[in-house]
């Protein structure tokens, strides 16, 4: 399955998930969920995946742990906060940096309608950009 293919899937699989539970519960909640939907529909999911970081030559191993990763490609940082800040755009813009990830979503499900709460970034070349 291509990147934008598992984007569309993700997407899908959280708009069920937040149809299902809607806003207010607990990120954790969400996470659960989101992850249970991936693997039902067939896709390769890890929960809480390390991502070393390396600062003047030394690898830092437990440094980060992403929310989710689909498919060894794809980013998903889960959120259930109020609304996005500059650091949560900062935040996915370094991990997919440092976990080398092809497509990120940034996902907050305290939102009335889960469309409010996507960002998605994709790796052009060397740079992490965010789509508009």
């Amino acid at each position: 399955m291509d990147t934008e293919q598992i984007v569309k899937t993700v997407l899908d699989s959280a708009f069920c998930v937040h149809t299902a539970l809607g806003p207010g519960l607990l990120e954790n909640v969400y996470h659960c969920c989101l992850v249970d939907e991936l693997r039902s529909r067939g896709l390769d999911v890890q929960s809480e995946v390390a991502v070393p970081v390396v600062y003047k030559d030394k690898k830092i191993p437990l440094a980060y742990r992403a929310d989710i990763v689909v498919c060894g490609k794809v980013l998903i940082e889960m959120k259930a906060v109020a609304g996005f800040s500059e650091i949560h755009t900062a935040q996915i813009i370094n991990y997919m940096r440092l976990g080398n990830f092809e497509a990120g979503l940034l996902l907050n499900f305290n939102v009335s309608h889960l469309k409010q709460g996507v960002r998605r970034f994709f790796r052009k070349q060397k740079n992490v950009v965010a789509e508009p």
